[in-house]
């Protein structure tokens, strides 16, 4: 059953990333958006300032999305039902998030697009699959949100039980710059 989901969810994230591939305005316009929000959350255009850095509960903005953390949990072992479920190579680290699309037009979120470093600069990649028995509705796994309407997930982090994460890299899409969010 496992090999079954990981391979739809293969099969689902190629195509979906192959629908956009030959879409270079939309990525145009979030690496403008991106550097945008950064100006806009206290980073500078011109000098070399670092962008600001949001903390748990503050909204941070990349490209189209407006990202606030809610919560983050780690150490779960597994999650989901003793038939369906998903058990933790180390441990599973659930960070909720509310996504809200500040755009003009629809934008997908994909729970996988986001990144967990380790203090040690180590990046971790979201688990999809296990997101998927993380959210009643799959709220992060290739959700079409319009603009203005906004939807809260969990994304899924497995990382090795000894590891703390210390930020969070947040991206409206694959290819946009992402916004930090310190979870120390």
């Amino acid at each position: 059953m496992r090999k079954a989901t990981t391979l739809a969810l293969l099969v689902t994230g190629l195509v979906a990333l192959g629908c956009g591939a030959g879409s270079t305005d939309d990525t145009t316009s979030s690496k403008a958006d991106s550097i945008s929000s950064e100006a806009d959350a206290g980073g500078a255009k011109g000098d070399d300032k670092p962008a600001k850095v949001a903390k748990i509960g503050q909204p941070a903005r990349d490209g189209k999305f407006e990202f606030t953390v809610k919560s983050s949990k780690c150490g779960v072992a597994k999650i989901g039902t003793d038939m369906l479920g998903a058990k933790a190579q180390g441990q599973f680290c659930l960070v909720t998030v509310n996504v809200k699309n500040i755009g003009k037009e629809s934008q997908m979120f994909d729970g996988s697009s986001q990144k967990a470093y380790a203090a040690n600069g180590t990046e971790y990649s979201a688990d999809g699959a296990a997101a998927i028995y993380a959210n009643k509705n799959a709220e992060t796994f290739l959700n079409d949100i319009n603009p203005g309407n906004q939807v809260t997930g969990v994304v899924v982090f497995d990382i090795p039980k000894n590891v703390k994460i210390a930020k969070l890299e947040l991206h409206d899409s694959p290819f946009s710059g992402g916004v930090t969010v310190s979870l120390a």
